[in-house]
């Protein structure tokens, strides 16, 4: 490895031959090359330590800005402050885990300090709307902890002066990565200089990169594969990149491939539910003239990766000249500071069928040929240079090639140390149990799935716990949900491209009554988290094991079985609903901002049915939907609404009046 911290690669490659540019609309574009980077990093961090910031503090980063974060991530590293980047929510869910962050990091000891200060970085705008949730949840003390020690970016006027770089080591913490999906008990994955550089390396190797690769990413600086993938690693490899807001893709998906064109960007990045969104796109308005002929990598990742979509993706982007062998399937994780094993480069996908039942944990995969008892798998490769992969049985023997079991984790780049966790997760000599589920064969490995039963949505890890508490809280809802009563699962299977968020209720009325208590616990979910769940269920009894843990396994199982295809029929009264929606529409036909939001909002669920009295969050309308909404409306009556208003006035009729206000 030629370098031993961030530090020193960014130092040796800062030049005015590199740049990192900025794609905040289709004709905004902010290139910096590293060597201005540097300087207005080391400006900034002369502001951070007038503030009072040291070597070994804590500093949130909470900000939508692309520019921002990497300037003030880079001044942290300068001064040996340590970032931790959260990612701005819309809900008062989502900020809450600013919050807990905040106190895990001031109560969390560590071995070079005597006492952690810990600061926040974000805009006035976030600061107050942070201060609203507190307030909203009865919790102002909090707000006045960490209000305290904030910086605002408004603040920052002059960075002119350097600040005092510090002397950086191998062993020294780096940044720590927050997982993206819990809120009530966060979970910090610690990354040290070695551990990344180390990753780095081991990336750049398997990959083939060189100096003459140009990536493009729109994936979320909070993100370790944004961060790490398509920033870090441009750095270090000293090749130029482009990073897209995130905002920006979600409203204008066509975008991504038109710039990878016109920047000739040979290198991408994206997990399922980018693919899809794009597709979506395009199948509505296709694409002319642009060339992907010079595509190297497009890395398939943060997700369990479906082959309909890699196949289909390839299939209409080839039209343009988009190489096949350029889908790359990865597999990592932020416990191993980003990646596991890839494939070879310029391979054809390795995809295999396997026998449903030879999946159990211990049991020999049994490959065979395609059927309604087989799932399908897209081998993830071998692993990369200075990360080893061992599949394990419950107490941490290795198991033989082959046979399923818990896919642990060694090497330089992986984390000794995750704040907020017990230590169960670690193993002797340094193996860390990933929480996943494989096998390895001759062929590479193979993800079968997760053991702690973790939720993928939309590129981020939820815990089913934290979203069946926050449905015991839901206004006005007759029958309480208490805790066991409602049981949150994800379900995947070869009929659907994307897992399928699916709630089972506790339930022995009548289906009449449940269909109240449906809607309620969606539009909950949506609200709190921004998911989209696809069915409620009532379910008679909750499957428990014999020391009473829910088996939330079981009922996917039911439900995959088909077990409740009947109750599904008897749930969607189509054409009844179809009837009061067409009635309670022409009762506003005539108002034109009805109208104009309501053109917007079927142009963003082209595949929902719905009236202007309907709950946009009752129908499961995702956080990419409510994105696309807000930026049409944004189009139409610019500044007048916010995101978070779509989820204080969910239906369309309550939106208009809340807009001729304005």
């Amino acid at each position: 490895m030629q370098f031993k911290t961030l530090i020193d690669a960014f130092t040796h490659n800062r030049s005015e031959d590199r740049f990192v540019g900025f794609l905040s609309g289709q004709d905004e574009e902010k290139i910096t090359t590293f060597n201005a980077l540097y300087d207005r990093a080391l400006g900034l961090l002369h502001v951070l330590q007038q503030k009072g910031m040291q070597q070994g503090d804590y500093l949130i980063l909470n900000l939508n800005d692309n520019e921002k974060m990497v300037d003030v991530f880079w001044a942290c590293q300068l001064g040996g402050i340590i970032p931790v980047p959260l990612a701005v929510g819309i809900s008062d869910q989502h900020r809450q885990k600013i919050f807990n962050v905040y106190q895990q990091l001031v109560t969390t000891p560590k071995s070079n300090k005597t006492s952690s200060s810990a600061y926040l970085y974000t805009d006035r705008k976030t600061l107050l709307k942070l201060q609203s949730s507190a307030e909203k949840a009865s919790d102002t003390s909090s707000y006045e902890s960490i209000a305290k020690h904030v910086l605002l970016t408004d603040e920052v006027i002059d960075v002119s002066k350097p600040g005092q770089r510090v002397d950086v080591k191998p062993e020294d913490i780096s940044f720590i990565q927050f997982s993206s999906g819990s809120t009530g008990s966060p979970k910090g994955v610690v990354l040290k200089h070695r551990n990344l550089i180390a990753n780095i390396d081991g990336i750049q190797k398997a990959a083939e990169f060189t100096a003459d690769d140009i990536s493009l990413s729109w994936m979320p600086l909070t993100h370790d594969m944004g961060l790490i993938g398509f920033h870090l690693n441009p750095i270090v490899c000293n090749y130029n990149h482009y990073i897209m807001r995130t905002d920006l893709f979600i409203r204008r998906p066509l975008y991504w491939m038109t710039a990878a064109s016109d920047k000739k960007a040979n290198v991408l990045c994206s997990p399922n539910f980018g693919y899809k969104h794009f597709l979506n796109a395009f199948a509505r308005k296709g694409l002319e003239g642009i060339d992907l002929s010079h595509m190297r990598l497009i890395f398939n990742g943060a997700e369990p990766i479906s082959v309909n979509l890699c196949d289909q993706f390839t299939h209409e982007m080839s039209k343009f000249g988009l190489p096949k062998n350029s889908m790359f399937p990865v597999y990592g994780l932020a416990e191993a500071s980003l990646a596991v094993s890839f494939p070879v480069v310029g391979s054809d996908l390795n995809v295999i069928d396997v026998h449903r039942e030879s999946l159990a944990i211990g049991a020999q995969a049994k490959i065979t040929s395609k059927s309604e008892k087989t799932s399908t798998l897209v081998g993830v490769g071998v692993p990369i240079p200075h990360c080893k992969v061992r599949i394990s049985d419950q107490q941490g023997e290795e198991l033989p090639t082959g046979t399923v079991g818990h896919i642990h984790i060694g090497g330089q780049n992986v984390t000794e140390e995750i704040i907020g966790d017990n230590g169960a997760i670690f193993f002797a000599n340094g193996w860390v149990n990933t929480g996943d589920l494989g096998f390895s064969s001759d062929n590479g490995i193979f993800i079968t799935g997760r053991f702690k039963e973790i939720l993928f949505v939309n590129g981020q890890n939820y815990y089913p716990h934290d979203i069946e508490e926050a449905l015991q809280t839901i206004p006005g809802l007759e029958l309480e949900l208490e805790l066991g009563k409602a049981v949150v699962t994800g379900v995947s299977s070869d009929k659907s491209d994307l897992e399928q968020v699916i709630v089972f209720v506790l339930h022995k009325g009548k289906l009449d009554e449940f269909m109240v208590i449906s809607s309620q616990v969606k539009a909950r979910i949506n609200e709190q988290f921004g998911i989209e769940v696809h069915y409620v269920l009532p379910i008679r009894k909750v499957p428990k094991t014999t020391s009473g843990k829910v088996q939330r396994s079981a009922l996917a199982d039911m439900y995959l079985n088909g077990e409740f295809e009947e109750v599904l029929s008897e749930l969607s009264p189509i054409k009844e609903l179809a009837s009061q929606i067409a009635d309670l529409d022409n009762e506003s036909a005539d108002d034109e901002i009805i109208n104009a939001i309501k053109k917007v909002c079927m142009d963003a669920l082209p595949d929902k049915t719905f009236g202007v009295n309907d709950s946009l969050l009752e129908l499961g309308a995702s956080s990419l939907s409510l994105v696309e909404i807000h930026a049409g409306l944004d189009e139409l009556y610019p500044d007048k609404i916010e995101i978070t208003d779509l989820v204080d006035h969910p239906t369309i009729i309550a939106l208009a009046e809340f807009l001729k206000t304005k």
